[in-house]
């Protein structure tokens, strides 16, 4: 099976709870946005919360988690941030 490396992107809580700006993952061709993201909220279970609330960037476009990632994309979680 064909893999693809992708460059994942964190922010704010993402990057607080990984402990990393930016992380190069190895995934199997035909990988989703979502499935990343759910294989890291396995890894980190104290990301689920912000599941439904993340925004999502793949090569600095909006993208959905449905959005199939091919090899060298950039992928980028974009959680909510709070102003003050």
């Amino acid at each position: 099976m064909q893999q693809n490396t992708i460059t994942l992107k964190l922010f704010a809580v993402y990057q607080e709870t990984v402990g990393l700006s930016e992380k190069e993952i190895v995934v199997p061709s035909r990988t989703t946005v979502g499935s990343v993201l759910d294989s890291l909220i396995e890894e980190y279970p104290t990301l689920a919360k912000w599941k439904s609330l993340t925004r999502f960037g793949v090569n600095l476009q909006f993208a959905d988690t449905d959005t199939e990632l091919q090899d060298g994309d950039e992928l980028v979680f974009i959680p909510p941030v709070s102003g003050g």
